[in-house]
């Protein structure tokens, strides 16, 4: 397994960041990569817009394991107002490896629950719930 990842999917993969759920989160959403059954849950906390807590339930294979738990890293402390809270570049940059074609999905579906999620809570809050 270690000449197909990167040490840092390895790592994320055997010993997840962030795993788990929140008792009262104010985002939840799932997604599901029907190509491969990849399912990831994404729960955020927010205070002000900004992101103070992020967890996150899967189950998939490694690549999309360790980029939910790098991705729950990364966006702590951002503020969900300012658009795009992170970049489809930046998440494939952490995984620090060369992710082929074929797995792009495994890779960018964490990110993909988030922007749904926070989509979701934007629309939530404008209409006043």
């Amino acid at each position: 397994m270690a000449a197909l990842f990167s040490e840092v999917i390895l790592d994320h993969f055997r010993t997840p960041r962030n795993f788990g759920s929140l008792p009262c989160p104010d985002i939840t959403h799932e997604g599901l990569n029907p190509l491969c059954g990849d399912r990831i849950r994404i729960q955020l906390t927010l205070r002000d817009g900004v992101i103070t807590t992020a967890r996150f339930q899967g189950d998939g294979c490694a690549i999309s394991l360790a980029a939910a738990s790098l991705l729950t890293g990364l966006i702590v402390d951002l503020n969900i107002e300012n658009g795009e809270v992170i970049s489809d570049a930046a998440l494939l940059s952490s995984l620090e490896s060369e992710i082929k074609p074929a797995r792009m999905k495994c890779a960018l579906l964490p990110l993909e629950v988030l922007r749904e999620g926070v989509k979701i809570h934007k629309l939530r809050e404008s209409i006043g719930r």
